[in-house]
């Protein structure tokens, strides 16, 4: 365990070491994110009751499309610099590897989503009130779409058309994160009254299952490629 957690370590720092030299994520991801938003409060903004209720899933839209070209982007580097090959030969626990790169996703798109958290509030009106739900659901959540991210991103790093393949395989597997992630908001953004635990151990449940799957599945994907 304590070699696992090692190797996860070392590509985590290793990832967020290249993210901060690259700034990729703030170059790119956050200027896209924050446009996302500014978007729908545009095209809702005639409608407040609209735009208000809408909030915590149009949040939740934002995070996901922005972690689709996060993940675009870290892979298709990676298989183009071989680093990919690298990781194959290095010796580290694919399952190390697998959590690592979870780990670094999780950091990347949290900072993320705290400015989107402030675009919210400052676009849409909206408030926070129970901040230990929200917080709860955002790192489970990131958590969920980091982990089946990391591997569809490794399945489908060396292929032609992975800028359009991934989203047709992760989009779908997260829908059930995404509505469970929008209500359990609701719920903290007092939108609703009730129930925010429960969407919240749901999307535990989620993310223990995409975590599980990944660190067993991530070695034939990774020895594939």
């Amino acid at each position: 365990m304590n070699e696992l957690l090692h190797d996860a370590w070392l590509v985590m720092g290793k990832d967020l070491r290249v993210e901060r030299r690259s700034k990729v994520g703030i170059a790119q991801v956050l200027p896209f994110a924050v446009l996302v938003l500014m978007l729908f409060a545009f095209a809702l903004d005639p409608d407040r009751g609209v735009l208000e209720r809408a909030t915590p899933g149009l949040f939740w839209v934002a995070v996901l499309f922005s972690s689709v070209l996060t993940l675009q982007r870290s892979f298709a580097v990676e298989a183009e610099d071989g680093v990919i090959d690298a990781l194959r030969l290095s010796g580290l626990a694919p399952a190390g590897i697998f959590l690592g790169k979870v780990a670094a996703l999780t950091v990347q798109l949290l900072a993320l989503e705290v400015v989107l958290a402030l675009g919210v509030a400052v676009f849409y009106g909206a408030t926070f009130h129970r901040i230990g739900l929200l917080v709860s659901v955002a790192v489970l959540t990131t958590l969920g779409i980091a982990g089946s991210g990391a591997v569809y991103g490794i399945l489908s790093a060396r292929l032609r058309s992975r800028d359009t393949l991934m989203p047709l395989l992760m989009l779908p597997l997260l829908a059930p994160v995404l509505i469970s992630a929008t209500r359990a908001f609701e719920v903290g953004l007092e939108r609703q009254a009730g129930g925010g635990w429960a969407w919240a151990a749901l999307l535990g449940a989620f993310a223990l299952v995409y975590l599980a799957v990944g660190s067993v599945l991530f070695r034939p994907l990774l020895e594939d490629g």
